[in-house]
């Protein structure tokens, strides 16, 4: 069985915790998204992914009133974009030091907390979606020393990365970074060098697009049928196997998934309790791996 634990900044929290993404689905259906968060809590979530720009502010307001300090959960956010409610896409980057620095702020204010136990800064270096253009492109250097200027006035407890390079997580290490989030599944694992540093590094993995396809023409999981085969053998679903295989993969990754329907909810947890064998693992590996770099734009 695997290890059902992993390490996330000072922490020791749940392999699988909760991406607030979806909560927005539930925009007028405000009772429902609180008590599809107290659910994962019930269900044994203590980390929650989140960011302001995730429904213009509605998914932090939600945390904020669903979640108890009892409840003991680290909310991880992140910084890097923020909303943009009248614009083409519904955020836009904010990568300057003094748009990370608001974004914080941002952040601490719809949270209602004066500290954020881990920030991620998304870099956008790497990944599906978007790229830093002009008065964007900015330093990392430039990016660390406000971010751990926050750090240092106790606005942060610690500090991750997203959408990052290898060489970009190499420089930035003695910052002291304790997660890193970037696009990665069964079926692109273009950055499993990325994963290889953090395992050595004690750094936690958080793959966002955990399946893959999160854009059209990339590659999806659910659409493989090794994994189909896999998943009909267990008795479960193809993207719990995709799922599953993460856990599997490397004893550091932490999974965030996110929905709005509490059934759906229930089987992204029960991922923990799916047992891959060697056969079963030998055939999930055996997939193609192919690139998500399909920028948008």
């Amino acid at each position: 069985m695997i290890t059902t634990t992993a390490s996330l900044a000072t922490r020791t929290v749940l392999r699988i915790g909760y991406g607030a993404l979806q909560l927005e689905r539930l925009h007028d259906r405000r009772a429902e998204a609180v008590a599809l968060l107290r659910r994962a809590v019930e269900l044994g979530v203590d980390h929650v992914d989140t960011a302001e720009f995730y429904g213009f502010g509605f998914a932090n307001d939600v945390i904020r009133e669903a979640l108890r300090p009892e409840d003991d959960v680290l909310v991880v956010t992140k910084v890097g974009a923020d909303p943009d409610p009248g614009g083409r896409m519904p955020l836009r980057l904010a990568q300057r030091p003094e748009q990370l620095r608001a974004s914080v702020e941002d952040n601490l204010r719809s949270l209602g907390v004066e500290r954020l136990a881990v920030v991620n800064l998304r870099r956008l270096d790497t990944g599906p979606g978007l790229r830093p253009e002009g008065d964007q492109v900015v330093d990392l250097d430039d990016q660390l020393a406000v971010m751990t200027a926050l750090r240092d006035e106790g606005k942060i407890g610690a500090i991750g990365l997203s959408s990052v390079t290898r060489d970009v997580l190499r420089r930035a290490l003695p910052a002291g970074i304790v997660c890193v989030q970037n696009a990665y599944s069964l079926v692109s694992r273009d950055d499993e060098d990325i994963l290889q540093l953090c395992a050595a590094e004690g750094i936690a993995w958080v793959p966002f697009f955990p399946l893959g396809g999160a854009f059209p023409g990339l590659p999806k999981a659910t659409d493989e049928p090794a994994v189909h085969a896999v998943a009909e053998s267990l008795g479960v679903t193809p993207s719990q196997v995709g799922l599953a295989w993460l856990l599997h993969h490397a004893p550091n990754v932490l999974l965030i998934p996110g929905t709005a329907d509490p059934a759906h909810l229930e089987a992204n947890i029960a991922v923990g309790e799916i047992a891959l064998d060697a056969g079963h693992l030998a055939t999930l590996d055996g997939i193609q791996s192919r690139s998500n770099e399909v920028p948008i734009g």
